[in-house]
């Protein structure tokens, strides 16, 4: 696959919340994920199984999805962005609406880094 065909996967999946589906499918086994500085728990994580993990924590902790929301892919070369807002009720913080720019690079048909840009 190249670019556009992960991108458009990814948001297709990510519509469905089909989260998992797209750790298995799109990412690469040496995946690195980062948030923003700040954010409670690990702001680089490194590995599939550990990006896994981190996905899987982070939605033990979602009570509720009131709303979610996920643009276009934006494609260049072999980037792609994408743009997602949330209305999330957290079990440990209550409910916070979300809007996140998610950037990924893409090698080989996989997703090889992930960023996250976010405001609560």
């Amino acid at each position: 696959m190249n670019t556009q065909d992960v991108a458009n996967k990814y948001t297709e999946w990510m519509r469905q919340g089909q989260g998992q589906q797209i750790i298995e499918e799109l990412y690469a086994d040496n995946i690195v994920s980062r948030e923003m500085p700040n954010w409670p728990g690990q702001v680089v994580t490194q590995g599939i199984k550990s990006v896994a993990q981190k996905n899987e924590e982070w939605m033990m902790n979602v009570e509720d999805f009131h709303s979610s929301e996920v643009s276009e892919p934006l494609v260049a070369d072999n980037h792609f962005t994408v743009r997602m807002a949330f209305d999330v009720t957290f079990k440990d913080r209550g409910r916070q609406k979300m809007e996140e720019l998610a950037t990924f690079t893409v090698e080989n048909g996989k997703i090889t880094e992930e960023q996250f840009f976010y405001s609560m």
